[in-house]
């Protein structure tokens, strides 16, 4: 097969993919495992070939994000149900001073979304933002445009999240260094998207969700305190922000210590043990039970309100309830990291894939971009971040020598892509709308539009980092 051949062969399946997920509205799960099949197919792999290709992927990255994923839907049970969350809100609101108040919810998204799968941050965030706006008559347009824009830079570009760990762990890219640069790069995408369209987001008054702002009124003053959400037995900052930071701090400092540690030191080997991601986020989800015990009378409070029964005792709420809500909504992105992941290996194994990665390595396009295009075109026609970053990573891991990027370059640059063109086919953009209160139209503007511009900020950022000899 030439590579003429094999890019026909790849936008046809590409193109029924998207069939699928649009059109048919087939589950993306099983849409990508057919999808794989025929491309296997198409490949000339045979039926039995294609399928051992398939479980191949399947099985592989399950193995390296499958227990991540399942510690990070339970520790985000336990962020909603102690409130931790709000308290995180409440502290960016008076680091503010009451000021900039889209930046309350829309921090807190950004740092909730490092360990907790996106979807679930909007939960968890939509809310905080919706009593905000009401609370200093805010358009929900700026809620939604810097709150997503806060939680998608983090899903995109910073692990534990499922999709650029497993892109990290495919191309051996140093998880620390990984989460270290991709905080920075993500950190200067928000702030340079908010400065460039804070004002544009303003314009346009869009109200809040009536169920989400019942029992709150307006703040009297432009007093703090009249801003900040009161709610009882809520932790303070510190305790709250805790749960996140704990594997975050530990995988980061577990990478700087291998770098300014000598090989064989006790203390390296303590650093590289706490700073494992699974242990790290476990230790996580530990304090995370913790705070729970800590604040008990809030999670009974909430588990009441949301389930409307007071029968279950604190452990079972924290033991069993935790655990079985986590490994409900850990359930879809696990599957469709995993199936990503086969389609991933069927790619990998063409080898026409190599003489690809010549003609693109001969071509003048810088090779920074490489992956970067690779991923916003997958991610225009999937809309999934997580399958078009895996995607993209299974198609450039083969050219990787050809191109001389560093693993971690590699990494980010895919993460950046899969930030823009998030629109109609991604089913978080769908979540964003229906809980940040707007209409197809408007979600074009305030979710599309940041992603985007956030995007070109973060390759331009990545582009010059690269060529200061820092990743």
């Amino acid at each position: 097969m030439t590579p003429g051949i094999f890019i026909v062969v790849l936008a046809v399946a590409i193109a029924v993919l998207m069939l699928l997920i649009m059109k048919i509205k087939m589950h993306p799960v099983l849409a990508l495992f057919l999808t794989t099949l025929g491309l296997g197919l198409a490949l000339g792999n045979g039926v039995v070939g294609s399928v051992s290709l398939i479980n191949s992927g399947f099985g592989g990255t399950l193995k390296g994000i499958g227990v991540t994923i399942i510690l990070g839907s339970i520790l985000a049970m336990g962020i909603q149900d102690s409130g931790a969350a709000t308290s995180i809100a409440n502290f960016f609101t008076r680091l503010f001073r009451g000021k900039c108040l889209e930046l309350a919810p829309a921090l807190t998204a950004f740092i909730v979304s490092i360990p907790v799968f996106g979807d679930i941050t909007m939960v968890l965030t939509a809310p905080i933002a919706s009593i905000l706006s009401l609370r200093r008559k805010i358009s929900m347009s700026s809620m939604a445009a810097f709150t997503g824009l806060g939680l998608f830079l983090t899903h995109g570009l910073v692990p534990p999240t499922p999709g650029i760990l497993a892109i990290a762990l495919l191309y051996g890219a140093d998880l620390g260094l990984t989460i270290f640069w991709g905080t920075i790069i993500s950190a200067i995408a928000f702030f340079g998207t908010w400065l460039l369209l804070r004002s544009w987001c303003a314009k346009e008054w869009i109200a809040p969700r009536e169920d989400f702002v019942e029992g709150f009124e307006p703040a009297k003053s432009d007093a703090v305190e009249e801003i900040v959400i009161h709610e009882p037995n809520l932790p303070n900052a510190f305790l709250a922000f805790l749960p996140v930071l704990i594997p975050v701090v530990l995988i980061t400092f577990a990478s700087f210590a291998k770098v300014s540690m000598g090989e064989g030191s006790a203390v390296l080997g303590f650093f590289s043990s706490v700073g494992d991601r699974v242990i790290a986020l476990l230790l996580g989800v530990v304090f995370t039970i913790v705070l729970g015990f800590i604040k008990a009378d809030k999670v009974m409070a909430h588990h009441k309100r949301i389930t409307g029964s007071d029968k279950e005792s604190l452990k079972e709420i924290i033991f069993h309830n935790w655990v079985g809500r986590g490994l409900v909504v850990a359930l879809l992105p696990l599957l469709i990291t995993a199936m990503g992941g086969a389609m991933g290996a069927t790619l990998k194994a063409a080898p026409v894939i190599k003489e690809l990665g010549v003609l693109v390595t001969s071509s003048n396009i810088l090779p920074i971009l490489v992956p970067y295009l690779t991923a916003v075109i997958l991610m225009t026609a999937v809309g999934s971040m997580t399958t078009a970053g895996l995607t993209a990573a299974a198609i450039i891991l083969p050219m990787m020598d050809s191109l001389g990027l560093s693993p971690l370059a590699a990494t980010l640059s895919i993460g950046a892509g899969t930030m823009m063109v998030n629109h109609l086919n991604n089913s978080g953009f769908w979540i964003m709308s229906q809980f940040f209160n707007l209409n197809t139209k408007q979600g074009i503007k305030y979710i599309t539009v940041p992603c985007a511009v956030a995007s070109v900020i973060s390759i331009v950022a990545l582009m010059i980092l690269v060529s200061m000899g820092l990743i």
